[in-house]
């Protein structure tokens, strides 16, 4: 079976703006780089800008927490949120 590549999501101005204003632009590159695509492309498949206004939203808010991904337990996230919080 051959590998199979996504397509690779080029990052909006407007979403490295909000990731910048809330802080969390770090965070955000911490995250693995198929994570990073997975939030750009599901922010880009929105249909309409409520849509992708609410994922991207959805994002910021993940980032903020860690620990979370697309809804998801994130491990790796949390243990860096955790570590970050006892400082």
């Amino acid at each position: 079976m051959a590998n199979a590549k996504r397509p690779r999501h080029a990052m909006p101005a407007s979403i490295k703006a909000a990731l910048s204003k809330r802080g969390v632009l770090k965070a955000y590159n911490a995250r693995p780089a198929y994570q990073r695509n997975d939030y750009l492309g599901w922010i880009a498949q929105g249909k309409t800008e409520a849509t992708q206004a609410k994922r991207t939203e959805q994002m910021l808010s993940e980032l903020e927490r860690g620990g979370v991904y697309m809804g998801m337990k994130h491990g790796a996230s949390a243990r860096k949120a955790k570590a970050k919080r006892a400082r």
